[in-house]
């Protein structure tokens, strides 16, 4: 463990304080029942501590998972189904019961909610990247509390977040909040398992150093998706785009929310980024791949080009132009992602080929390049096909 990670007194949160738009990410263990149903005290306990933050004029946005939590009970199902047609049965009914709880509460305190259904469409492709910002823009002008959830009922295995604490990072991203709150049923990030003896609290992490050594095995929750492993890759989506991230327990939320010293502050370690090119880094699976020779590597990494025709020896995989793709250098290692300018089906006569014998024997609109400076970034750790 490094010094850094090892220290037990906070710094000033003066960022979280000073926060005017915070998004709140809360899983389903913190709202539900052992046996599945929604516990209306924990929701309460919840809600009252939102509506004191958006009493002082700070604008929220909630991520709440339990939907498929709070569809099991009424389904007489003992458990968190396995297969994805059962999950997203039980979606489809706790979904409406959990935004109905939501819903009155609020509206106790005179306040509207708003539920916002995302599927990873709505935060990659730019269309609907754009629509969903203008989206929650308007909400929050209009004073509604919108309530994010994972579309669960449509999403398929293949195009899904897979858990609310990723979805969470890019809906802060996409509504430029100022501070990310993620609530679960632990009281911090731990060393290792907090119930294995010596597991140490890690009060504050400064950049991946600090998580080096940490174990995550086995931190899971039985009823929701998100452990502690994508709990940490959250807060690293959000850091890296420059918002503070607060993980701690849902009991202490007001805590968390005014800044205290509470569970693990995450500091920023970037700076904002244009949504593409978040989404691109961390909410995207590439729909193939190009390889590239040493040149084309050393264009893309050193002199921050864009890729063109002459540079790629093979494409993988079936692809449309718009789609995000990984580049990949003669040695099997993913250097890059980007948007490609091509189909796949396309590409293969322009291999090798420079953009002026292109235009000069297709003619125009084959002078393009294959992926674009500006639609492409760098990924931060390479990685072996």
């Amino acid at each position: 463990m490094t010094e850094q990670a090892d220290r037990t007194v906070d710094l000033d949160r003066a960022e979280v304080r000073a926060a005017r738009r915070m998004v709140i990410k809360v899983g389903s263990s913190s709202l539900t029942t052992a046996a599945g149903g929604l516990d209306a005290e924990r929701v309460g306990a919840l809600v009252d501590a939102l509506i004191s933050v958006r009493s002082s004029g700070r604008e929220i946005v909630l991520v709440s998972s339990g939907a498929i939590a709070a569809g099991l009970a009424p389904l007489a199902l003992k458990a968190r189904p396995r297969d994805l047609a059962t999950q997203q049965a039980a979606a489809s009914v706790g979904q409406g019961l959990l935004v109905q709880e939501y819903a009155g509460r609020f509206a106790r305190a005179g306040l509207t909610v708003g539920q916002v259904l995302l599927t990873v469409d709505d935060v990659t492709r730019k269309s609907n990247y754009r629509n969903a910002s203008q989206t929650f823009d308007r909400l929050l002008e209009l004073g509604v509390v919108p309530i994010v959830n994972e579309n669960d009922t449509v999403a398929t295995h293949e195009i899904r977040f897979g858990d609310n604490d990723r979805l969470a990072a890019l809906v802060a991203h996409l509504v430029h909040a100022d501070a990310l709150i993620m609530l679960s049923d632990v009281d911090s990030l731990y060393t290792s398992n907090p119930s294995k003896p010596g597991a140490r609290r890690v009060a504050e992490v400064f950049g991946s150093d600090d998580l080096a050594a940490i174990d995550t095995d086995g931190a899971d929750s039985g009823l929701g998706t998100g452990g502690m492993a994508t709990k940490i890759n959250a807060a690293q989506i959000a850091t890296s785009a420059g918002i503070p991230v607060i993980l701690a327990n849902a009991a202490v939320a007001a805590d968390a929310l005014a800044g205290d010293p509470v569970g693990t502050y995450f500091h920023p370690t970037g700076k904002r980024r244009p949504g593409r090119l978040l989404w691109l880094a961390h909410a995207t699976d590439a729909y193939g791949e190009l390889i590239l020779d040493a040149g084309a590597v050393d264009a893309v990494l050193r002199r921050k080009a864009s890729l063109l025709p002459a540079g790629v020896t093979a494409v993988r995989g079936t692809f449309s132009a718009g789609d995000p793709v990984n580049l990949v250098g003669p040695d099997g290692v993913r250097i890059a992602r980007g948007l490609a300018n091509y189909d796949s089906d396309e590409l293969p006569e322009l291999l090798g080929r420079s953009t002026s014998e292109l235009l000069a024997e297709l003619g125009e609109g084959y002078d393009r390049t294959v992926v674009h400076r500006d639609a492409l970034i760098v990924l931060d750790v390479a990685t072996a096909t």
